[in-house]
């Protein structure tokens, strides 16, 4: 996708001189259609992109348990590498938090655009549960709506009634940090 945003800037560039430099009005037959012709390419691009992300098995994290794996002290850098682990893996991840994650690593409430912000993840693919709403119940929801497994160490006990497929070997994907090294249960 790179190449095709380099072309389509190139492109644009070329253009602007064309219109801005006197006797150059000529570029314009050349650098027009080229701008035209990177669009579509660069459109064509961010489709596929989009299509290929589609296709990656979603998994849901507890974002506020996983917070806690290294030393047992909250921390977004935790939450970020197991994101990205997942990721390399071909997995699309997505994280709940409750409602106190933004306290617990910040000192003030963070919503669902600075966690994702923070992490590097579409707007879309965290969420912060309502101030008195335990993240669990969202969590179980959100993974049996899309088909996926949990990272977490929780074993959702107080759950598992309404929600028979915590059971399930490796629904429950546990992780930890060794060494300082991360290691997830996949």
């Amino acid at each position: 996708m790179r190449v095709q945003a380099v072309l389509f800037s190139i492109s644009i560039a070329a253009t602007l001189v064309a219109i801005m430099v006197p006797g150059l009005q000529d570029l314009l037959l050349l650098s027009l259609p080229s701008v035209l012709a990177s669009l579509i390419l660069l459109i064509r691009a961010i489709a596929a992109r989009e299509k290929a992300a589609d296709t990656r098995q979603p998994v849901v994290l507890d974002g506020s348990n996983v917070m806690h794996w290294r030393d047992g002290v909250p921390q977004l850098e935790t939450v970020r590498e197991v994101v990205s682990c997942l990721t390399a893996e071909g997995y699309a991840p997505g994280v709940i938090f409750d409602a106190n994650a933004g306290y617990l690593l910040s000192g003030s409430y963070m919503h669902d655009g600075s966690l994702a912000k923070a992490l590097g993840l579409p707007r879309d693919r965290v969420m912060v549960v309502p101030k008195g709403t335990p993240a669990d119940p969202a969590i179980l929801m959100a993974a049996r709506d899309l088909g996926a497994r949990i990272v977490t160490n929780d074993r959702y006990r107080d759950w598992s009634e309404d929600h028979p497929e915590i059971g399930t070997p490796g629904h429950l994907i546990r992780g930890s940090f060794r060494g300082g090294r991360l290691s997830l249960d996949l």
